[in-house]
């Protein structure tokens, strides 16, 4: 197989199935030398399986990637196979929706361990093995594409344990972007909107992602997917510390939060004086966007 990430070795977790086996998919379709992670074995396995019966390379590497030994092996998996490490697609995550009020201890403890921490610990020990390439004299094309959400970029009613991990990845992101820039790593986030398990469990968002019976299936994970290759590919150097959604045929840049209106004083405010010009910052700024849900 030849293109776009011809002989580059990428990581793709949580790719036993949705969006995750789309990307390990496509990134092998473009070339790319894949290392399947899963927690589920079976899963990883039948999705390399595929890929090689495409005429593909990879192997699976299954494991939990919020454990730090795992991710840490999931990196030196990459490595032993194949000689290197270009791309680290973090996909891996799961929610536990409930409003916040019936929320549990261990609804939250496991969204955020899955979801962000299943982010830092790859990265983090991708990030060692780069950091040691660029020592070595090295050059890198390095890519980093984590995963976030709209529920992280603009809130999601009766999923805040999800949209405060989504949130976490996006600034994630930007900090590692920077970070890392000087090894020769660029790091960038989707926000895809697409038919997978997590998304079908829910009956009426199971409705509306429905496959059309004729036309272009907008819902379909692998639509998300080239995005993901692009951003893994050594084309993609000029980009980085940005987070894109994607669902169907539209790509669009995530423009987040921004330094808005503001009021001064040369001196400390008195507290009375804060009511009057919170509302005058309201006035100047348009009203925030509503949360998916409510």
């Amino acid at each position: 197989m030849t293109g776009i990430c011809q002989d580059r070795v990428a990581v793709v977790t949580g790719a036993g199935q949705g969006l995750g086996r789309e990307h390990a998919l496509a990134l092998a379709g473009e070339g790319a030398r894949v290392v399947v992670n899963d927690l589920a074995a079976e899963a990883a396995a039948a999705v390399v399986a595929e890929i090689r019966a495409l005429g593909g390379t990879a192997v699976a590497e299954p494991g939990d990637v919020s454990d730090w030994a795992c991710a840490e092996a999931l990196v030196g998996r990459a490595v032993a196979e194949f000689g290197a490490l270009h791309a680290l697609v973090n996909n891996a995550g799961l929610n536990r929706d409930r409003m916040l009020v019936s929320m549990t201890e261990a609804e939250w403890d496991l969204v955020l361990r899955v979801d962000l921490k299943g982010h830092f610990a790859p990265l983090r020990h991708a990030a060692g093995y780069w950091r040691e390439q660029a020592k070595q004299g090295r050059p890198l094309a390095a890519r980093v594409v984590n995963t976030s959400s709209g529920a992280g970029l603009m809130g999601s009613v009766g999923q805040g344990n999800y949209a405060a991990a989504k949130a976490g990845i996006a600034a994630l992101t930007q900090v590692a972007a920077v970070e890392l820039a000087g090894y020769g790593v660029t790091v960038n986030a989707i926000a895809p909107s697409a038919r997978t398990p997590m998304t079908t469990a829910v009956p009426a968002m199971a409705e509306r992602m429905r496959a059309p019976e004729t036309g272009f299936d907008a819902m379909h994970p692998g639509n998300v997917s080239p995005l993901v290759v692009w951003l893994a590919s050594a084309g993609s150097a000029a980009v980085t510390g940005r987070v894109f959604e994607a669902e169907g045929g539209t790509i669009s840049l995530a423009d987040g939060w921004q330094h808005g209106p503001h009021a001064t004083r040369p001196r400390r405010w008195l507290p009375a004086e804060v009511g009057p010009a919170v509302a005058e910052l309201l006035a100047k700024s348009p009203p925030p966007a509503p949360v998916y849900g409510s």
